[in-house]
């Protein structure tokens, strides 16, 4: 009996700027891609989004209380399957936020949001 061959490496994996830099959504989606990019692309997106709405009612269970530790590690998660999403979709995170928000509110245009509260913003 063969032992199984070692494990697939990345021979360039992809790191975070250091602390104290900014990590832009790209660094984020990069980062998913070459830590997760092979499973998340078998999995597809169906399973991939259950996964990511059980991290979503996770969160939710973060913030009705517990330590705030728990619940940056929630938003972590939450962000980390969001890109893995958006990875399966081929949709860059940093290029949708731009085309939707870079020019102000969506809806009333304003650089600081002057809808009505009581509507979906």
């Amino acid at each position: 009996m063969t032992a199984a061959p070692p494990p697939a490496t990345n021979p360039s994996p992809v790191t975070l700027p250091p602390p104290g830099q900014d990590v832009s959504l790209r660094n984020v989606q990069d980062l998913i891609r070459s830590m997760f990019g092979e499973k998340d692309a078998a999995r597809g997106p169906e399973a991939t989004f259950l996964w990511f709405t059980e991290e979503v009612g996770e969160l939710a269970g973060a913030l009705r209380g517990g330590p705030k530790e728990e619940l940056a590690l929630e938003f972590a998660d939450v962000l980390a399957w969001l890109a893995t999403l958006a990875n399966i979709a081929g949709v860059d995170l940093e290029e949708a936020v731009r085309a939707k928000y870079g020019g102000g509110c969506p809806r009333c245009g304003a650089a600081v949001c002057v809808c009505d509260p009581a509507k979906k913003p």
